[in-house]
């Protein structure tokens, strides 16, 4: 089984290292991701939201509103000075009115803080390293020029459809594109050092990213978290300029009818809108609060290591305690797994906890294939030999159950006998012979069996059963009786074959005793007997010396036990070999 065990294992191992290598995900790794990694915080008050929702759809007539709208909020809003604006909004072609343009531009520039949005399309497949863009929907010529910076608002969806990692930055002819938190960032950063470093801006620092270029987003808000006032509301002047001061403002759809949402980790239910998304990054970018996955090499390594300790406890401990260890093994990757994200560190746990899933259960299923296919060839093997209930009895015990020792217990002890055996060999054919003994053989082991004994061995032409062993039995005399004189009536319909075959009589001699006896695995530790010793078993092989041919003689120590339920004849007294004196016994002549 050991062997199977760890060709399983193997293959198991081997499947799971060729998955971490090639990067492919899996649901679990997802799962424990949202839900134990990502953790609900405070929204930053440093970042305000302006969200063009239902209110501003229905007061500002049919969306999209001409651009002259957009110029009219950015100069309300720039009078109290943010330090960042930063627009979710496209603005890829020149509109159909050159003067709402033109005042929009000029906004733009006189604001001298705003951030514009580009995205990239790709091709479905990427090689690992810098991204390469097929296309860049950049702002129209002259809006670009006017902004101060412009970041790619790119969504990048999970297998799944949920937003967990973002593109840091992208190639498109030569040109890098940022992300536009990064930008507002950058900004942000240049607006906090221009009074107090006399060297100028310095540059923020990068989140770590995985060889596609993606960071990971450690999501704070949920959908809703962070602070928002509606468009409308604010071109109306219900919200002072002067709230939005040193404030990264940033302006997006924030209605479903704008089909700008997505499913985030932290509610996979209610979609968050682009612009919450953005401000989850840049908070995590102000707060330097990153998150770099591990490369894959480590986590092969926490996956050979789970791999041995689930092939060590799986292959030495029982199924229970191996479940036991599975989950310790899942809670110490799992708080370990946690313990490091905590430290900047993603470690993917699904393809290990997987593993360890897949394991169990292939070893648990391998462990009760091996004991079912052991079963059934001790079955079939020793169920030839000794009772049925002696096998189960070494199948349940398994090695403990194979033992040296023997248990002190009242046996009753049967042995049946050819009469004329020798003299019949003497004069019959071998094949003859034998075929007798089969016969005669078949029929004491049926009946013994039948009612409930163990058939301890074949002797030559005589047979040993015992009874109350190796399970206790209430009435085992009885028993004894009823196997006996089944043989009995069993043997009369062989007798008539024989005498017409051989042409001589051949009839059973029985013997019953019962009394105290040891029994149990009794022989060298490498050839052992299931049989029963002691006085008791010696009378009753005497007593069947004494039966006449075709009788049953039950022994006075076994008669008290079935009297009134058992028809004997009158008491003899038999000298029995070895005995120094004569014992009474009776002969069975029916059931009452």
């Amino acid at each position: 089984m050991r062997r199977r065990l760890f060709t399983v294992w193997g293959v198991l191992i081997g499947i799971a290292l060729f998955l971490v290598y090639r990067g492919y995900p899996s649901e679990l790794d997802f799962w424990v991701e949202d839900r134990l990694y990502q953790n609900q915080g405070l929204a930053d008050s440093r970042i305000v939201l302006i969200g063009i929702d239902e209110e501003s759809i229905h007061a500002l007539g049919q969306w999209p509103w001409p651009r002259s709208i957009h110029a009219e909020l950015l100069n309300r809003i720039s009078t109290g000075e943010p330090a960042v604006v930063a627009f979710d909004l496209t603005f890829q072609v020149p509109s159909s009115s050159p003067d709402d343009d033109a005042a929009w531009v000029e906004a733009v520039q006189q604001a001298g803080n705003v951030v514009l949005p580009t995205y990239g399309t790709f091709v479905p497949s990427q090689e690992r390293g810098t991204v390469e863009a097929l296309t860049l929907a950049d702002p129209f010529s002259a809006l670009r020029k006017a902004a101060a910076a412009v970041g790619h608002i790119n969504v990048m969806a999970d297998q799944d459809q949920i937003v967990r990692r973002s593109l840091l930055r992208f190639k498109y002819e030569g040109r890098l594109v940022h992300h536009l938190a990064w930008e507002i960032n950058r900004l942000y950063t240049a607006h906090l050092q221009q009074d107090d470093s006399p060297e100028g801006p310095g540059t923020p620092t990068p989140p770590p990213v995985d060889e596609f270029g993606r960071f990971v987003i450690p999501f704070t808000g949920t959908p809703g978290q962070y602070e928002m006032f509606s468009y409308a509301s604010v071109l109306r002047g219900d919200i002072p300029a002067d709230y939005f001061a040193d404030k990264i403002v940033m302006i997006g759809p924030y209605t479903a009818s704008l089909q700008d949402n997505y499913p985030t980790p932290l509610d996979h239910h209610t979609p968050m809108y682009g612009v919450e998304i953005h401000a989850n990054i840049v908070q995590a970018l102000l707060e330097n609060n990153f998150k770099k996955t591990v490369d894959w090499q480590w986590n092969a390594l926490l996956l050979l290591a789970a791999g041995a300790a689930a092939y060590l406890f799986f292959r030495l401990i029982h199924p229970v305690f191996s479940l036991i260890m599975l989950a310790v093994l899942a809670g110490l990757i799992l708080y370990g797994g946690n313990w490091l994200y905590d430290q900047g560190l993603l470690v993917p746990v699904g393809y290990p906890l997987l593993f360890l899933g897949a394991f169990y259960f292939a070893a648990l299923l391998l462990r009760y294939f091996y004991e079912w296919t052991e079963r059934r060839r001790v079955t079939e093997i020793f169920g030839r030999y000794v009772a049925p209930q002696v096998v189960n009895q070494i199948l349940t015990a398994g090695k403990e159950g194979l033992k040296l020792g023997g248990v002190r217990r009242t046996l009753t002890v049967m042995f049946i006998d050819i009469r004329g055996f020798t003299s019949l060999s003497e004069s019959s054919e071998p094949e003859e012979i034998v075929s007798v003994i089969n016969e005669y053989l078949d029929l004491a082991a049926h009946c013994v069996f039948r009612y409930e004994g163990t058939l301890d061995k074949f002797i030559g032409d005589a047979v040993m059963a015992i009874f109350n062993a190796p399970l206790e039995q209430e009435d085992h005399v009885l028993k004894a009786v009823q196997a006996a004189m089944e043989i009995q009536k069993g043997a009369a319909e062989l007798e008539a074959k024989w005498k017409a075959r051989l042409g001589r009589e051949i009839r059973f001699g029985i013997g019953i005793h019962t009394g105290p006896a040891v029994f149990g695995n009794i022989g060298s530790r490498k050839r052992m007997d299931y049989t029963a010793i002691g006085d008791t078993v010696n009378t009753a092989a005497r007593l069947e010396n004494r039966a006449e041919p075709g009788r049953i003689l039950l022994s006075e120590t076994a008669y008290a036990e079935v009297e009134g339920k058992v028809a004997v004849s009158k008491p003899g007294s038999y000298q029995l070999k070895g005995k120094e004196q004569e014992i009474v016994a009776y002969e069975v002549e029916g059931l009452l």
